[in-house]
C-alpha cells in the first residue's frame, strides 16, 4: 500500500516562491484576457493589431515603469499623468515663440521635468507630507499652467504645428519613429519601453541602488538607521517619473505636431493601476518592473480589445475599476497563500 507523504520542502520552497513573486498574478490575467480577445474579437487576431497593442501599452507602461518603481518605494506621483503634457508644451511653445531650435527646446523642457520631480521630492522629504497631497498639489498647478500659458502664446488651448522647425525631422526619429516589421507597423516607443523595462528590473534585482528602492518602501526608518539614503533615493524616484514624463512628452509632440494643453489628465490613475495590476502593493517595498509591464500590456489589450470586438468604449473604465480590485484582492491573496506555504 502506498502511503501520501508530504511535499519535499524543497518542492514547497519553490512554490511559496513562485506565488511571492509580484508578476505571476499580472502574468495569469494577461493570458486569459488575450485569449478571450483572441476568442471575441476576430480582428484582434492579426499580427498589425498585436503590435498596435503593443504601442498603445508602451505609451502608459514607460511612464508606468517609472511610477512603480516609486510605489516600491513607498511614495506616489499625481503629476505624473501631466508631466508628459507640460514636457511636450515647453518644448513646442518656447520653440515656436522664439524661434529656436527644437533640441534646444528639448533640453529645457528635460530641465524643466527633472526640475518638478526634484521640487516633488524635495517637499515630501522636507515636510513630511504625505506625497500623495504633495503631488496633487503640482498635479493642478501643472494643469493650470498648461491651459494658461498655452492660451497665452497661442490665443488657444493647443500647441503651434512645429514640423517647420529646424530639429523636428532628428527628434522625431529618437521619439517617433516606426519601421516596418512584415504587415505590421512597430513604433520606437515599444523598443523604448522594452529597454526601460529591461533597466528597471536590473536596478531592482543587481544594483545597489535597487535594494535602497525596497529598502525605503519596506521602512523608511529602518533604511535609515542602517545607512540607506533615503531622502535621496526617493527624491530620485520622484525625478526618474519626470524623466519618463518627458520621455512620453516627446513622443506626443513628434508624432502629433501639436498638443491639447488639458490632455493627460486621469493618466496618472492608469499608470498606478499598471503598477498594481503587475503586483506592486501600494503600501510600498513589493513589486518589480516586469509585474508593471504586464499591468501595462494588460491596459492596451483591454482597452484596444473592446473596441476591437464592437462594443461600447464607454466600458472601459468601469473595467480598469474591477481589474483593480480584484488585482489588490489577488495580491493581497498570493501573498499570505505563500507566507503559509514557505517553510520556516
Amino acid at each position: 500500500m502506498t502511503v501520501a507523504t508530504a511535499p519535499p520542502r524543497r518542492a514547497v520552497r519553490r512554490r511559496g516562491a513562485l506565488l511571492a513573486r509580484p508578476e505571476v498574478g499580472a502574468l495569469v490575467a494577461a493570458v486569459a484576457i488575450f485569449l478571450f480577445f483572441l476568442a471575441v474579437a476576430p480582428s484582434f487576431r492579426s499580427w498589425g493589431s498585436f503590435f498596435t497593442v503593443l504601442y498603445q501599452s508602451s505609451t502608459i507602461g514607460i511612464v508606468a515603469v517609472g511610477v512603480g518603481l516609486l510605489m516600491i518605494g513607498g511614495e506616489f506621483d499625481l503629476s505624473a499623468g501631466v508631466v508628459p503634457v507640460s514636457a511636450g508644451l515647453v518644448n513646442s511653445l518656447f520653440c515656436w515663440y522664439f524661434g529656436v531650435d527644437l533640441w534646444a527646446g528639448a533640453v529645457l523642457s528635460l530641465l524643466f521635468c527633472l526640475l518638478v520631480g526634484f521640487l516633488n521630492g524635495w517637499l515630501v522629504m522636507r515636510t513630511g507630507i504625505p506625497s500623495f497631497l504633495i503631488t496633487l498639489g503640482t498635479f493642478f498647478v501643472l494643469q493650470g499652467a498648461n491651459l494658461g500659458v498655452t492660451k497665452l502664446v497661442t490665443g488657444s488651448v493647443s500647441s503651434s504645428d512645429v514640423s517647420a522647425i529646424d530639429g523636428f525631422d532628428s527628434l522625431g526619429t529618437v521619439f517617433a519613429s516606426n519601421f516596418r516589421l512584415g504587415a505590421a507597423t512597430v513604433w520606437i516607443t515599444v523598443l523604448w519601453w522594452a529597454l526601460f523595462v529591461a533597466l528597471a528590473a536590473w536596478i531592482l534585482r543587481r544594483a545597489r541602488i535597487g535594494n535602497w528602492i525596497y529598502a525605503v518602501g519596506g521602512s523608511a526608518g529602518s533604511a535609515r538607521a542602517v545607512g540607506v539614503p533615503v531622502a535621496r533615493t526617493k527624491i530620485g524616484l520622484f525625478m526618474a517619473v519626470s524623466f519618463l514624463g518627458w520621455f512620453v512628452g516627446m513622443h506626443s509632440l513628434y508624432r502629433f505636431n501639436t498638443l491639447q494643453a488639458g490632455n493627460g489628465v486621469g493618466n496618472e490613475f492608469l499608470y498606478i493601476i499598471a503598477a498594481v495590476v503587475g503586483g506592486t502593493l501600494l503600501t510600498g517595498g513589493f513589486g518589480n518592473a516586469v509585474g508593471t509591464a504586464i499591468g501595462a500590456f494588460i491596459f492596451g489589450m483591454t482597452s484596444l480589445g473592446i473596441v476591437y470586438a464592437g462594443w461600447d468604449p464607454n466600458w472601459f473604465k468601469a473595467f480598469l475599476g474591477v481589474m483593480l480590485l480584484l488585482a489588490v484582492l489577488v495580491n493581497t491573496y498570493v501573498r499570505r497563500l505563500a507566507t503559509k506555504g514557505a517553510p520556516s
